[in-house]
């Protein structure tokens, strides 16, 4: 059963390659193309993420925002990062799937909606 498991898991990229070869004949874009636009975009995602992961936490730590719901989302799109890098045109397309779930909409400051004021301090600069 494990191997198996271990078969499927590493015939899926080579799968999603073929896939796209079969895409890239279809379509007259090169394959070359196509896996560097996924690949720029994986990496894009992945390293946006890594520098709105550290402003959501913080946001979450002080109550402004849902600690499950900032969590889930960021997974989402690390992952969706992740399967924008493997070679493939099903596997971007599963990526595209995870971004377009609509998991975090709504207000992310819940307190500013409510008391609407916004705190701050206010210097002049001479």
């Amino acid at each position: 059963m494990r191997f198996l498991a271990a078969a499927i898991v590493l015939s899926f990229p080579v799968l999603d390659l073929l896939a796209t070869t079969r895409f890239a004949r279809w379509s007259g874009l090169s394959v070359w193309i196509w896996l560097a636009v996924g690949l720029f975009a994986g990496l894009a995602l992945l390293r946006n993420e890594r520098v709105a992961f550290h402003a959501r936490t913080v946001a979450a730590m002080h109550g402004e925002a849902s600690i499950l719901r900032e969590l889930l989302d960021s997974g989402r799109k690390v992952l969706a990062g992740f399967l924008f890098l493997l070679p493939g045109v099903v596997s971007d397309l599963a990526a595209l799937g995870l971004l377009l779930l609509p998991i975090n909409t709504g207000l992310r400051t819940q307190s500013v909606a409510r008391s609407g004021a916004i705190d701050g301090d206010y210097r002049r600069l001479d």
